[in-house]
């Protein structure tokens, strides 16, 4: 797994009746694009994350007219 500041990590729910939670990446701490990745939450709260297979990075698209 590889990501840049500002991609988005995905962490998909392991519960059917709890939510998905998408942050953003501020900060990759290891080499060359690898874990573990300072992520900041919705709410502002940030956690350094070691992704485990319920995991994705997405690079976010520019939107039309930016």
């Amino acid at each position: 797994m590889k990501a840049t500041v500002g991609d988005n990590l995905h962490v998909h729910s392991k519960h059917v009746d709890e939510a998905d939670q998408i942050g953003e990446i501020v900060e990759v701490r290891g080499p060359d694009g690898a874990p573990p990745y300072l992520v900041r939450f919705k709410g502002g709260h940030e956690r350094l994350v070691f992704p485990g297979s319920d995991c994705v990075v997405e690079t976010p698209q520019p939107r039309q007219g930016d």
